[in-house]
């Protein structure tokens, strides 16, 4: 008995869960949800589909990376030099010039875009 007793309580909750679902679905902000929720599912679905298939593409640029690495020369880097003209240049200027005016403060007004 009480086997029979528990599938009338599960009966009844899927009954009233089924007609609560249909009252819902009746109005028309639920059924825009709903369809939205949809739209979204199948792009989310497309959007994976879409990485998915980045993936081999990227392994064969990492590989083409390596490969051009192997064969680029290594750049020698260039010898530090000392410049006589930046000293010396320095040296002449007064030290009153070292002292600028304060910088004017940006404009606050947007222009357009247009």
């Amino acid at each position: 008995m009480p086997v029979t007793k528990q599938k009338d309580v599960v009966t009844r909750l899927t009954e009233t869960g089924e007609e609560a679902l249909q009252r819902l679905l009746q109005n028309p902000s639920a059924a825009r949800f709903v369809n939205s929720a949809n739209a979204l599912r199948d792009r989310v679905d497309e959007l994976t589909k879409r990485m998915r298939s980045l993936d081999p593409l990227e392994k064969r640029v990492a590989e083409l990376e390596k490969r051009l690495d192997e064969l680029a020369p290594k750049a020698k880097k260039p010898a530090a030099r000392t410049s006589a003209k930046k000293t010396a240049s320095a040296a002449k200027k007064p030290a009153a010039s070292a002292a600028k005016k304060p910088a004017a403060k940006p404009s606050t007004t947007r222009k357009s875009a247009t």
